[in-house]
């Protein structure tokens, strides 16, 4: 039977001044794609928890992280011996309140701002392009974001 990886992903966003979406992205240490901050779940820590301690950690990010998950993504992660492990990602939204210009990975990573439809172009997982397309629409209509923004 194979193993897949479960993995969780914190997707930073806010609003600008025209009031459109936008949504943080990262490089990768690794390939420098741009990526959504994401680990491994970490024991004792609930999903969202561990989100939000990813996007600390890889954008710099703080904020509220929702307790619901956005939805979820597949893809390979190449790993040190050259193997590649299937893995399911956990997408939580974050509405972003504090951007840190120092944070632990700010010499590893760059972090950009983006519209959903053009982060959509810039990944390379197609459900996690479906994801951002879906954003892209209308995002306070998503039931995940409205019940975020009643809480905020």
């Amino acid at each position: 039977m194979a193993t897949i990886g479960e993995q969780i992903a914190a997707l930073p966003m806010h609003w600008d001044k025209k009031g459109n979406l936008q949504v943080l992205m990262v490089t990768s240490r690794d390939t420098g794609r741009w990526v959504m901050p994401k680990g491994w779940e970490m024991d004792g820590k609930k999903p969202w928890h561990a989100a939000e301690i990813e996007a600390l950690e890889e954008a710099g990010v703080k904020g509220y992280v929702s307790r619901e998950e956005l939805g979820t993504y597949r893809y390979d992660k190449l790993l040190d011996d050259g193997t590649a492990l299937p893995c399911q990602v956990r997408v939580y939204p974050m509405i972003v309140e504090k951007l840190l210009r120092n944070w632990k990975e700010r010499h590893q990573r760059k972090r950009k701002w983006f519209s959903p439809k053009a982060a959509a172009k810039r990944v390379h997982e197609p459900e996690l392009t479906e994801l951002l397309l879906m954003l892209a629409k209308k995002p306070k209509k998503q039931p995940v974001i409205q019940e975020m923004l009643r809480a905020c």
